[in-house]
């Protein structure tokens, strides 16, 4: 969805790094996962074409973490946002400015 690279197997985790080398890693597990959220701060064409995907797979989205402003997206801090679930239920969030970068507080 987030148009990075297939995971690579390293030991028991799957691991798909970012554009900026952090790691993601995951690894199945019989017990139960609270749900996480992860926010992923892109460009505005990474935005667009993730945007893109979504909209193609027509999965909900919001503008909002409590998820009250389906179909919408929010321009918080001057740029665009949203978050959508994975197929998990974990809540991820892309964003095109920096939390907080114009002064924008929750």
């Amino acid at each position: 969805m987030l148009g990075l690279s297939p995971p690579r197997s390293w030991g028991p985790f799957h691991m798909v790094t970012t554009d900026n080398d952090a790691n993601l890693d995951y690894m199945n597990t019989k017990g139960e996962i609270v749900r996480q959220h992860y926010a992923f701060l892109v460009g505005d064409a990474e935005f667009n074409a993730i945007f893109n995907r979504i909209r193609e797979r027509n999965l909900r989205y919001w503008a909002d973490p409590g998820q009250r402003k389906p179909g919408e997206t929010n321009d918080h801090d001057g740029g665009r946002g949203l978050y959508f679930e994975d197929p998990n239920g974990h809540l991820l969030e892309i964003i095109t400015r920096p939390y907080g970068s114009s002064g924008w507080n929750p």
